[in-house]
């Protein structure tokens, strides 16, 4: 007779034979889904409240707190282009509605309207239905904010099965930290989270050969709660409109291209535009300093894209040597205010980093920033003698508004 541990085991066995399963991967997939309308209406929400757009309003003598108006927002959506026009708009919002993000003050309607009608964000008021589901992702997010925010080795470049992968945990370590960090207090629930996230979309072993398992092996979050929706995106079941990038919070928009290949916009300090086309390849590889990822690798899509232009770079130089009184560098400062994408830049280079891409039609842009200038300072920070990961890193968990300052080489 076997035990229900040793079943258990050897169900584990199995799993880690024959991979996590087409059913697991389906259902994974379906929850990943879920948790994007759930992280995107949140950070809508957060955006409204700064814009001011959600606020205390009055009808018949009666104050409704924390409320918008549906025309209101629609205007805003449009004006922040967000959505290309009112129908589009309304479909947006249809699908926040439908999936308990928002509703009608007085639960009256169930089609979201364009008119003065009062809508409020479940989250502002208390009824957000917390099922088990949702308990998880918001679980997964704040022990990804808590790895991101803190100091430690648990996310490293590892190998396993031949490949190179970049921001893994150990099984066994992760779970050593969740309970160091009080998030479980045994060893068997802290296993149990680690399955429920990777059940959940938010972890996975890194070639998805394994179930989650307190021991050596590798997994990465599959989901990145940091970057920047578009709302658009909540219109698109199958897959996302922007790439996403644990390694830079800057990358591009995606351009539509034919083959399959993905493309990114990579301009010139004359302007002309370059399309770099990315190489396929069967497993996250360690990233170098010149390449950066289109797309992370998730449970049931194909495999992940590595995009590796060569560095617009023609030659690296020194902090000292961009420093030195009367060289051939001016120092320019830009304000650059994030929107709902990104900053619209990619830095790559280590010790100075540098621009490698700036999207035209991204804030960076607007500011001036040109590929070629070197990374001198974010929000006061002298960053010549970091890499780029760690520039990136400053940015990503800094304020939307970005001041920085960069060299740039006369042009004589």
């Amino acid at each position: 007779m076997i035990s229900s541990n040793g079943g258990r085991k050897e169900l584990l066995r199995l799993i880690g034979m024959d991979g996590i399963g087409n059913t697991m991967q389906k259902k994974a997939a379906e929850l990943e889904r879920m948790a994007e309308v759930l992280v995107t209406g949140e950070q809508l929400r957060l955006r409204l409240h700064e814009a001011k757009v959600i606020k205390d309003r009055r009808h018949h003598l009666r104050t409704y707190p924390n409320c918008f108006v549906a025309k209101e927002l629609i205007d805003w959506l449009i004006e922040h282009k967000e959505a290309s026009d009112r129908e589009t708009a309304i479909l947006i919002l249809q699908r926040l509605l439908d999936q308990s993000i928002i509703h009608h003050v007085c639960d009256e309607h169930k089609e979201f309207k364009d008119m003065k009608l009062f809508y409020r964000f479940r989250k502002d008021d208390g009824t957000f239905p917390l099922d088990s589901e949702a308990k998880v992702f918001m679980r997964g997010q704040r022990i990804y904010e808590k790895l991101m925010n803190t100091e430690n080795s648990l996310l490293q470049t590892r190998d396993e099965d031949g490949g190179t992968f970049e921001r893994t945990l150990v099984a066994s370590e992760f779970i050593d930290w969740l309970l160091q960090e009080g998030e479980m207090a045994t060893r068997e629930e802290a296993e149990q989270l680690g399955r429920r996230l990777l059940e959940h979309g938010i972890i996975q072993h890194v070639t998805n050969k394994h179930h989650f398992a307190d021991g050596g092996l590798l997994y990465q979050f599959r989901m990145n709660f940091r970057r920047r929706r578009r709302l658009m995106e909540l219109l698109n079941e199958r897959c996302r409109a922007i790439p996403e990038s644990q390694d830079s919070p800057f990358c591009l928009r995606k351009q539509n291209s034919e083959g399959g290949n993905t493309s990114f916009l990579s301009v010139s300090p004359t302007k002309e535009i370059k399309v770099v086309s990315a190489v396929r390849r069967s497993s996250m590889s360690s990233c170098s300093s010149s390449g950066y990822y289109s797309s992370s690798p998730t449970l049931s899509s194909s495999p992940p894209v590595l995009c590796n232009p060569k560095s617009v770079l023609k030659r690296q130089v020194s902090p000292e040597e961009l420093q030195t009184p009367g060289g051939p560098y001016i120092k320019k400062t830009f304000t650059i205010v994030g929107d709902a994408v990104g900053w619209g830049f990619v830095v790559r280079g280590n010790k100075p980093c540098h621009i490698q891409a700036v999207d035209p039609s991204g804030p960076a842009a607007a500011a001036g920033m040109k590929v070629c200038q070197f990374v001198v300072s974010v929000n006061g920070l002298n960053v010549l003698s970091l890499d780029y990961r760690t520039v990136s890193n400053l940015i990503l968990t800094g304020p939307r508004t970005v001041v920085m300052e960069v060299m740039e080489e006369i042009d004589y």
